[in-house]
């Protein structure tokens, strides 16, 4: 659990980058930048907004060859050991990313790298580096009397409200490559961030695996459950995944198939499944691992328990114990009307 509140900036330094493509070049400043309380408080909440809204997806730094040659990751660690080197480490990361920035769709922005002390991540104090890139230029108008009228002037400048690009690197785990966070709103060069620039890859723990083996259920539930059966089976099995999840500390496959497959004939078929598509998620060899509690808050808001009739009807089946909507809604078939249809029960209707 990431807990940012505490933490405090202890030095900050900018810079700007252009785009190589276009000849443009890259402004390192000789000093770091000096922070008052004002700016402080602006500029925490400027950097860490999108990383609250966001889910916990870490990565960590990583190179086909070895960790040592992942640039980024070198100037972190010389920060972590010594943060009087924070602004020399600062100017190698931005010259890093100017490097990078060669595709004629990148766009140029100003870079902050900052030094973090009281990160709380899984209730240990900590420090933390952020690299933030601000990009997009937004029109704000200006105000100034002159004489006896008051005038009005376009300016340019950036949305605090909206991060472009950003990135956390946590003093956690150094040998593995730290852990990482990181946002981007502008995905048309996500390839630019996270590859090129960081050089980082998802970092798999019981968030990765409990997040992605989530998003595969759904998908078998979707490709195999709703063709063999019906959608109100195929919500049925999600429900029935997401509680068994959300009851135990920790997944072991067997029992959750025992478990969640009602149908046993549908076993057989889940392994299949899980041959071809579990690749996709990097969960083909995964049968036991730790399960995140926030994960699976996070999966549950995105299942869609609903019920699309095609006389434009929805039922919402909306239900923590999965055996209440088989106690609640049957399916049947008319023969006079030669129609399906649903029979729902209930003692009083909800107000809205």
């Amino acid at each position: 659990m990431l807990n940012l509140y505490s933490a405090q900036i202890e030095s900050i330094s900018l810079h700007r980058v252009g785009n190589k493509s276009k000849n443009e070049t890259a402004f390192l400043s000789a000093e770091p930048f000096t922070l008052n309380d004002e700016m402080a408080g602006l500029l925490k909440e400027y950097f860490f907004k999108p990383f609250r809204e966001k889910e916990e997806n870490y990565f960590q730094f990583s190179h086909e060859v070895d960790l040592e040659f992942n640039e980024v990751f070198n100037a972190v660690t010389e920060i972590f050991k010594n943060p009087s080197k924070v602004h020399a480490s600062s100017k190698k990361i931005t010259q890093h990313l100017f490097e990078q920035s060669n595709h004629p769709h990148i766009k140029s922005g100003e870079v902050f790298v900052a030094h973090f002390s009281d990160m709380v991540v899984d209730n240990q104090k900590i420090d933390a580096v952020g690299i933030f890139k601000s990009e997009l230029k937004h029109d704000f108008l200006q105000f100034r009397e002159k004489e006896q009228n008051l005038d009005i002037f376009i300016r340019q400048g950036i949305n605090t409200n909206k991060l472009d690009k950003g990135c956390i690197v946590f003093n956690i785990n150094q040998e593995e490559g730290y852990k990482v966070l990181s946002v981007d709103s502008n995905r048309y060069d996500a390839k630019y961030w996270l590859e090129d620039f960081l050089g980082v890859a998802p970092l798999a723990d019981e968030n990765f695996y409990t997040k992605n083996y989530l998003k595969f259920c759904q998908n078998f539930a979707k490709d195999v459950v709703l063709p063999a059966e019906d959608k109100q089976q195929e919500v049925l099995f999600m429900n029935r995944a997401v509680n068994h999840f959300a009851k135990n500390d920790a997944f072991e496959e067997t029992s959750f198939l025992n478990e969640v497959m009602e149908n046993p004939e549908l076993i057989p078929e889940f392994k299949h499944y899980k041959v071809e598509k579990g690749p996709k998620y990097s969960i083909e060899d995964v049968s036991n691992f730790d399960i995140s509690n926030k994960a699976v808050s996070d999966s549950r808001k995105k299942i869609k328990n609903v019920i699309n009739l095609d006389t434009n009807i929805q039922i919402k089946m909306d239900f923590i114990n999965p055996e209440s909507a088989q106690k609640f809604v049957e399916k049947g078939w008319d023969e006079e009307r030669q129609m399906y249809y649903y029979l729902v029960y209930f003692n009083k209707e909800q107000k809205s």
